[in-house]
């Protein structure tokens, strides 16, 4: 029976050893008690091998080839493949054609961009003056309107004068600029007349009736006569000369009257106004008496001279920017590029600035400072950093000022080429009499490059620093992005080594750009050269010269 039971077993095993086979497994037999007929069975694939491949094959996968399921699958997958790359790519095109882009930067208004060419009274405008502005590539010419014809712009007479100087210059690069005194009239002018027959029109000017002697000690300007003058049985404030009265800027009448002035002017072509006499604008009805100055210029002067007193009461009003604001609201409504400033050194900026706006100016291109006139000098008697440093903190940080080229001195030791290219290179615009050194005595040439470095966005846009090497002085031009301008200038009369202090992204090495015309000319000086390589610590630089390098600011590690 035992035996029965183990052939029995026996074929069992055998009958699933034949059917492991065909599994290709190997199969292991393990007896532990051979009486009970017990074994253990381990199957494994054969010689530790991996498993048989088990997936289906290329004839079962055939048969679903050509299955209209899974064609259409298939397509489906493929078409919205694409379709949704291809709306990636549309998406992304869309995306930067449709963001906003950073705006590239305007250039500079005309009349910053400057030179303008200072020329004399309108009475003595030439056509030859259109070449003589050309010499110095202004964008800009200045003419004196007398000040008696201020308020006779709509006369024909006067008129036909504007328009014969306006078509002067139609088809050059330069634009007219007129110097208007509008603080005062002539004893025949409309605005007298009608104050004098209407007695409701006199608040245009100061007019004080009922007194039996002058209303202040108010002194003429400059000069030791009263500022008054009767008129029938009243007083009319004269501070300028005989026979004409000051008006109240500030009046309806006057700015009403005023601003048609300039709307006209403007209307026949006139793209800059600059204003005469600013600081004696009156403003207010207050008559109050000066107080003498606490620092006279002459100890000699007494109480009948103008200059022994401080002028509070009747220079520098309070209010003068916003009122000067108003009119160059007037002169922007008539024409966008048109500009208001003045012809005279504020010398108090900070009375040019609008009462609710602090650092805003009430007019365009302010003049400020004595700069010019102490960079013009022999021997500065300060330094020159310094100077140009408080100039540009008073006047404003953000201000475009005027250079007055008219204050270089007759007889400076400066070459005036090294003059012109070191001011038109700080932020404003030249203005340059044509009678001046800094016209006579400066090639086109130079006034060329000149043009050329103030168009580009570094001088443009870009942003101004100081250095320091005494007697040297230098700035820095330069917007990010584009090559820097690094304008130095020697006031004395030996060469002089250029070891500036200031911000470390100076490169040892620069360009050489630019020049004064005299540059070379000095015997104790190395000699330069255009487009030059120049080591900044070993650069000796000419007397009486200025020099220009390009550079590419060193990078902070």
């Amino acid at each position: 029976m035992v035996q029965d039971e183990n052939g029995a077993d026996e074929q069992m095993l055998n009958g699933a050893e034949d059917k492991l086979a065909e599994r290709r497994d190997e199969v292991k037999f393990i007896k532990n008690d051979h009486q009970n007929g017990d074994a253990k069975i381990d199957i494994g694939p054969v010689n530790g091998g991996k498993p048989a491949f088990t997936g289906m094959s290329k004839e079962e996968l055939m048969k679903y080839a050509n299955d209209p399921f899974w064609v259409r699958l298939r397509w489906i997958f493929f078409v919205g493949f694409w379709a949704i790359w291809v709306g990636m790519l549309v998406g992304a095109v869309l995306i930067i054609i449709g963001a906003p882009k950073c705006a590239a930067p305007q250039p500079l208004a005309w009349y910053k961009r400057g030179p303008h060419a200072k020329f004399a009274q309108i009475e003595a405008a030439k056509p030859q003056d259109v070449q003589t502005a050309k010499k110095i590539h202004a964008t800009g010419a200045i003419y004196e309107l007398p000040a008696e014809l201020t308020y006779s712009v709509k006369k024909p007479e006067v008129e036909e004068q504007i328009k014969r100087l306006v078509a002067q210059y139609v088809g050059s690069d330069t634009k007219v600029i007129l110097d208007l005194t509008p603080n005062y009239v002539p004893k025949d002018s409309q605005l007298v007349q009608d104050a004098i027959a209407d007695p409701e029109k006199r608040s245009a000017l100061v007019w004080v009736s009922g007194k039996t002697s002058a209303p202040t000690k108010w002194l003429k300007v400059g000069g030791n006569r009263s500022a008054w003058e009767k008129l029938d049985d009243s007083y009319l404030l004269s501070q300028f000369e005989e026979g004409h009265y000051d008006l109240k800027m500030n009046s309806t009448i006057i700015r009403n009257e005023f601003g048609g002035v300039l709307r006209h002017l403007i209307g026949l072509g006139v793209q800059g106004i600059r204003l005469k006499n600013t600081k004696f604008f009156v403003l207010s009805d207050k008559l109050e008496e000066e107080e003498p100055s606490s620092v006279p210029k002459d100890f000699n002067l007494g109480e009948g001279d103008y200059g022994f007193y401080d002028h509070k009461q009747t220079t520098f009003p309070s209010g003068l920017g916003d009122v000067l604001y108003d009119y160059l609201s007037i002169v922007k409504n008539a024409s966008d590029e048109a500009f208001l400033s003045v012809a005279e050194d504020v010398i108090q900026p900070q009375v040019y600035q609008l009462s609710d706006v602090p650092g805003a100016n009430g007019i365009d291109l302010p003049m400020y400072g004595d700069f010019v006139k102490v960079l013009s000098k022999s021997k500065p008697e300060k330094s020159l950093k310094s100077n140009l440093e408080n100039t540009l903190f008073q006047a404003g940080n953000d201000s475009w000022l005027q250079w007055n080229f008219a204050d270089v001195f007759v007889d400076t030791p400066q070459d005036p080429s090294a003059l012109a290219m070191f001011l038109s290179l700080l932020p404003g615009v030249p203005v340059v009499p044509v009678d001046a050194v800094e016209y006579t005595n400066v090639t086109e040439e130079t006034y060329r490059q000149i043009e050329m470095l103030r168009k580009s966005a570094s001088y443009m846009h870009g942003e101004l620093t100081l250095f320091n090497a005494d007697p040297l002085v230098a700035f820095s031009r330069i917007k990010s992005g584009n090559p820097g301008y690094f304008v130095i200038f020697n006031p004395t009369e030996v060469p002089q080594s250029s070891n500036f202090t200031g911000p470390a992204d100076l490169p040892d090495k620069m360009t050489i750009s630019y020049f004064s015309e005299h540059y070379n000319n000095h015997e104790d000086s190395v000699k330069v050269a255009h487009s030059a390589k120049v080591n900044l610590k070993e650069l000796k630089v000419a007397p009486h010269s200025t020099i220009i390098l390009t550079y590419v600011p060193v990078k902070a590690e």
